[in-house]
């Protein structure tokens, strides 16, 4: 239902609302560290500046890829196309504030002044040895293309690309800050990306959904549904990984007595008060804005919502700009302060199996996965639809093991030691991709969603449905396309060097791990998977794509037994791990995991594929009797015919 036309007071009232929260932010920001005795206001000012910059690029893209529909023809309406645009004008500030954050960042880091750092060769020279400085060029140079990308594209597809690209954007700066280092630091970073992603999507969904009022657009009812549902999980998420990462950082005997427990606590508080009148308002607006088409209660009250919001951006601000108190704290060892946790021993089978450490990355999502396949295997037998139990259990163990590969001892000394890291490869490489395939959730997803219809806007069955035959799944599926990327990740990541420098990061350890289950899932799904694909392969092209990876397993494991050169040697060393008295023996070791371990989930394969194989024969049998009884058998009587024909003529 078309909203009323907006007010010029309306249309033009967003721009000083949201300089009037910047400068909110930005001035409560200041004062705290002022209070607290830090200084530096220029930086917090230009840290507040790209942080609201950053959640109004994402929020827009957000409401124009997945909030409002776009065109029959899946061009963005005109709705989506000035969220678009919205999105590139703040992805250019954004753009400049990552610029601005490197010269920043480096003066903070040396106590020098910003004036002496103007030199560009000498800049440069010194961000390259400072992880954060670096963080904030990868950005610039992510958020930049990000910008161009918002002047040049105007379908839906390449609009719900650019939304996650401008997601992604956030995690350089996010793995590079305070959580990244010290002990714990793996739940610190993982808890800190949760709330960061969570946090710009809840403020930044809220502003383009306040600009999409203030415009007058269509679908205004339909839009708040939606961000109302989203902006509830992820309140909800902000609220856990914040408990999360104060509880890794902050003793709670200092939560009162320290300048960086006061401000969590003030942070604690105003989420707490922006989640609470958040929905209720939003419940209420909600109710007004589809019965009476009108968006002016969501309007006034959302106005008040953002402005909390950036009070809330200027107390992260102020805590990322205060250290953690160090009173009280054991020092943590070396290998706490390489991998984030101690270890209690040698990886013995007991540890190996019941030593854990959840992963909130991995054990989280596939969790969460496995719960919302449970949800659509009840929802269809709710309505008296079958679904095979066997499907059901492969794909609850598929996510079962990669809990058990990132969170069990396995995950826990897979950081450590290179044979236990290579369990852990082929769980998530080999055995997980194999069983998740076989539970075919896109078919689950297809016959649990509801469709959206034709006159209305589509859903997440239609996105869903997109995403499947996209470009990207297309060149992913192609057979060479994926039978290069699953054997040759293993030579390119282990042989190239790039496995050692990523040991000293944990980002670089869960992009590894998503890499790998990624990976295995796009080769296994064209070759054993359930769900259609798109590219489709006749049952001896899957056998012989099979085959064909097999050669490069078996001689990845046979050059890693029979090497001479340690692969992250230097790291692996700097453990000091008593039990592992030679790094070449427990590599070997590695080789022999990647050998042995490998030809098991081939095995699973085919026999995944033979039984494939003869079902579809007999589903195929079965299709020719019944067109055989309906038509009187007319193709046997007509060869035979044809046969009595030939005999004649001889």
């Amino acid at each position: 239902m078309p909203t009323e036309a907006p007010t010029r007071t309306q249309r033009t009232g967003l721009i000083p609302l949201l300089i009037v929260g910047s400068t909110v932010a930005a001035l409560v920001a200041v004062g705290l560290l002022t209070i607290t005795g830090a200084d530096r206001p220029a930086l917090i000012v230009v840290r507040v500046l790209t942080e609201s910059a950053a959640v109004v690029t994402i929020g827009s893209l957000l409401l124009a890829a997945f909030l409002v529909p776009p065109q029959e023809n899946g061009t963005l309406a005109a709705d989506g196309y000035a969220a678009l645009r919205t999105a590139g004008g703040a992805a250019l500030v954004w753009t400049l504030g990552a610029v601005l954050s490197v010269p920043f960042t480096v003066a903070d880091a040396l106590g020098q002044p910003v004036t002496a750092l103007l030199e560009p060769s000498v800049l440069f020279q010194v961000a390259g040895l400072m992880e954060q400085a670096k963080a904030w060029m990868v950005t610039a140079v992510v958020v930049a293309l990000l910008a161009l990308g918002c002047r040049l594209v105007l379908s839906w597809n390449w609009t719900a690309v650019l939304f996650f690209v401008s997601v992604f954007a956030l995690v350089p700066v996010a793995v590079t800050g305070h959580s990244s280092g010290g002990g714990a630091h793996d739940v610190a970073t993982d808890s800190l990306l949760y709330h960061l992603i969570a946090a710009a999507l809840w403020v930044g969904g809220l502003i383009a959904l306040l600009a999409h009022g203030r415009r007058g657009g269509d679908h205004l009812a339909l839009a708040t549904t939606r961000f109302s549902r989203m902006a509830l999980v992820c309140w909800i998420v902000m609220a856990a990984s914040g408990v999360v990462n104060a509880w890794v950082r902050l003793p709670l005997d200092q939560l009162l007595s320290s300048d960086y427990g006061l401000l969590v606590l003030g942070k604690t508080l105003a989420l707490v008060v922006l989640g609470v009148v958040g929905y209720f308002q939003r419940e209420k607006s909600v109710k007004q804005v589809v019965a009476t088409g009108s968006g002016r209660s969501l309007l006034k009250l959302a106005g008040v919502e953002v402005l909390l919001m950036f009070l809330t951006i200027g107390l992260a601000a102020a805590l990322s700009r205060t250290p953690p108190p160090v009173e009280g704290r054991v020092l943590p060892s070396t290998v706490e302060l390489r991998i984030g946790y101690d270890l209690a021993g040698a990886p013995t089978l007991a540890r190996l199996l019941f030593d854990w450490r959840f992963n909130l990355v991995f054990g989280t999502v596939f969790l969460a996965l496995a719960a919302l396949y449970a949800v659509g295997v009840w929802l269809l037998r709710k309505r008296g639809d079958a679904w095979p139990v066997g499907r059901t259990i492969a794909w609850i163990a598929g996510c079962l093991t990669v809990v058990f590969a990132t969170s069990s001892g396995v995950g826990r000394y897979s950081a450590a030691m290179f044979s236990v890291h290579m369990e852990a490869h082929m769980l998530l490489s080999m055995l997980a991709p194999v069983l998740l395939v076989l539970g075919g959730p896109v078919t689950l997803a297809m016959r649990a969603l509801p469709p959206a219809g034709k006159a209305n806007p589509p859903g997440p069955r239609e996105w869903l449905l997109a995403l499947v035959h996209s470009p990207v799944a297309k060149a992913l599926t192609n057979p060479f396309i994926a039978l290069a990327l699953f054997v040759g990740s293993f030579y390119g990541l282990y042989f190239s060097g790039l496995f050692d420098w990523a040991l000293d990061y944990h980002w670089a350890h869960l992009a590894m791990n998503a890499h790998f289950i990624l990976v295995g899932y796009t080769f296994y799904w064209p070759v054993i998977g359930i769900d259609p694909s798109p590219n489709r392969l006749p049952p001896l092209g899957r056998l012989g794509l099979l085959f064909a990876s097999i050669p490069f397993h078996a001689f990845f494991g046979i050059v890693l037994m029979s090497s001479q050169t340690g692969i992250g040697d230097n790291f692996y060393r700097s453990l000091g791990l008593p039990w592992v008295t030679s790094q070449l023996e427990d590599q070997r070791l590695g080789g022999g995991i990647a050998w042995a371990a490998g030809e098991v989930p081939l095995i699973v394969v085919m026999v995944a594929l033979l039984v494939q194989w003869a079902r579809s024969d007999s589903r195929e049998a079965r299709r020719a009797d019944r067109r055989a009884d309906a038509d009187g058998d007319a193709d046997l009587v007509a060869y035979n015919a044809m046969l009595r024909k030939m005999s004649g003529k001889d």
